[in-house]
């Protein structure tokens, strides 16, 4: 696949992509499920409660960080993660604005459809 050319897409769409790009992985899912369960900030208990390496978790945390999902704050040799509500209230409202209803397409015979 060649290079994305960003700068041909809106800010917005731009933002959305990675953002969905950060939890489109099963893994990454699972992590902002715990996160908003226990509603607390959490350290090494997300190795237990996914049954994942610690590596593998530090790797999906920082794409979740990266992205801007959750932040995490150093507390000694620890880095405690949450969700980061902010961000997440404005992907909710990126997301609602983009899934906009439509209405479905009952007679799809017409030459214009292309399905």
């Amino acid at each position: 696949m060649g290079t994305i050319k960003n700068h041909a897409y809106t800010d917005e769409q731009n933002e959305l992509a990675k953002v969905i790009k950060a939890i489109a992985h099963p893994a990454r899912l699972a992590i902002l499920e715990h996160l908003m369960k226990i509603n607390a900030c959490v350290c090494g208990d997300l190795v237990n409660e996914l049954d994942l390496a610690q590596a593998t978790v530090s790797q999906h945390l920082k794409e979740l960080k990266n992205a801007g999902l959750i932040k995490g704050e150093i507390e000694g040799r620890n880095v405690n993660y949450c969700i980061d509500g902010n961000a997440w209230n404005k992907l909710r409202e990126n997301l609602n604005n983009f899934l906009v209803p439509i209405q479905p397409i009952n007679d799809c015979s017409s030459s214009d459809c292309g399905c």
